[in-house]
């Protein structure tokens, strides 16, 4: 293959120092945002293995002493896929993407049943975001998707399609 250019080379060396420092920002601010949707309504699953929750936590703690600001959560089945579109689109500090090494928040739906290997998927579990906490300020980040929640609910409320009734206020 081609060799890196000079100018390609010197961008990574001057993002290598503060690596560390990005790194440790995105786990501390992923691992507030993970927390916050653990306790929220709407979410029935957060599948990051830093958290206690997670039943391969004990395999993560064995083996790695830090995570990213990479993880995924699933709703509840009574959203309706317009409504959880309404969700991610409502949002406006996550772009919407999958470019985990940015610096940026990002959002994405994912397909979690089309997967080299069968997935159960589980009862009462419904679409799957994947998240990538970016280096924003993580009580902005929190605000954001609190307000993405309330777009939720109010696209199932005006749709009729979904059968959630356990959150109607932003």
């Amino acid at each position: 293959g081609c060799p890196a250019s000079p100018d390609d080379c010197y961008l990574a060396l001057r993002g290598v120092r503060t690596l560390a420092l990005r790194l440790n920002a995105h786990e501390q601010s992923a691992l507030r945002v993970a927390e916050w949707l653990e306790q929220r309504p709407e979410v029935v699953r957060v599948l990051h293995p830093a958290l206690p929750s997670h039943p391969q936590h004990a395999l993560f703690k064995r083996d790695f002493s830090g995570s990213c600001g990479l993880f995924s959560f699933q709703l509840s089945d009574a959203f309706s896929a317009e409504a959880v579109d309404a969700f991610t689109d409502s949002l406006k500090l996550f772009a919407i993407g999958y470019s985990w090494g940015g610096f940026e928040s990002l959002v994405i739906q994912c397909d979690v049943k089309r997967s080299a290997n069968p997935w159960n998927v589980g009862e009462g579990l419904g679409a799957t975001l994947r998240l990538h906490i970016g280096l924003e300020d993580v009580t902005d980040l929190i605000r954001d998707l609190k307000n993405g929640f309330g777009v939720l609910a109010d696209a199932t409320a005006a749709s009729g399609v979904g059968k959630y009734q356990g959150y109607s206020a932003r």
